[in-house]
């Protein structure tokens, strides 16, 4: 089978699907932001013992990092959930998104720019997995109409091995997770951002509702 042609979330079930409601195993779950992890976390926590990992160096500003993070910790403190949902945050340092993006800022999103961001907060996930023990890691990032799921899970796949911890596959949109993730943020009044989060997809939301604007 193709590598583009694979289905993570069926390969997502089949894990699942061996799993012990006894013996749940943990789960580092990198999450982008609050609305994002909603549905992820009332999908998962059936399964596994979660942490969320919130490490995202790409906002901007500093504020909207702050109100995310808060945003992230009142919705943990709130989801019912079978198994326990614990947080672990990481301060902000944007320096490192830069650096990783370095050169390729003129990048359109949802081009390399974006894989380079994927592959900085997926790599502090796997690392942070593997020290820590966990039996697997993965992001909520797949959720996103506009993330590339199989970039993540190829990115998340080569980490698993530098690592030596299992990556979670996932395409957390299908079955109307996306939809879902609506649903739960409306009914948690969870704050839900109109752009991706960095310097760079905030001009181009910017740019695009100018546009609109003008043509209006």
């Amino acid at each position: 089978m193709s590598e583009t042609k694979r289905n993570y979330s069926y390969e997502l079930e089949q894990i699942i699907g061996n799993i012990s409601p006894d013996a749940p195993p943990t789960l580092l779950l990198h999450s982008c932001c609050a609305p994002c992890s909603s549905y992820v976390l009332e999908y998962l926590s059936e399964y596994f013992r979660i942490t969320v990992l919130y490490y995202n160096p790409n906002i901007y500003p500093a504020e909207e990092y702050e109100h995310r993070i808060a945003e992230q910790r009142r919705f943990i403190g709130e989801i019912r959930a079978k198994n326990p949902v614990e947080f672990m945050g990481r301060e902000h340092f944007p320096e490192r998104f830069y650096e990783a993006v370095k050169g390729l800022e003129a990048i359109p999103e949802g081009g390399e720019r974006c894989f380079a961001c994927y592959r900085m907060r997926l790599e502090e996930a796997a690392k942070t997995a593997s020290e820590n023990g966990f039996d697997f890691f993965t992001t909520t990032l797949s959720i996103s109409p506009h993330k590339n799921s199989f970039m993540l899970n190829k990115i998340g796949e080569e980490l698993a091995e530098k690592y030596d911890v299992r990556h979670l596959p996932s395409d957390f949109k299908k079955k109307n997770g996306y939809k879902r993730s609506t649903e739960l943020s409306a009914q948690y009044g969870i704050y839900r951002q109109n752009y991706c989060g960095c310097v760079f997809s905030l001009k181009e939301t910017e740019e695009r509702r100018r546009a609109k604007e003008n043509d209006t």
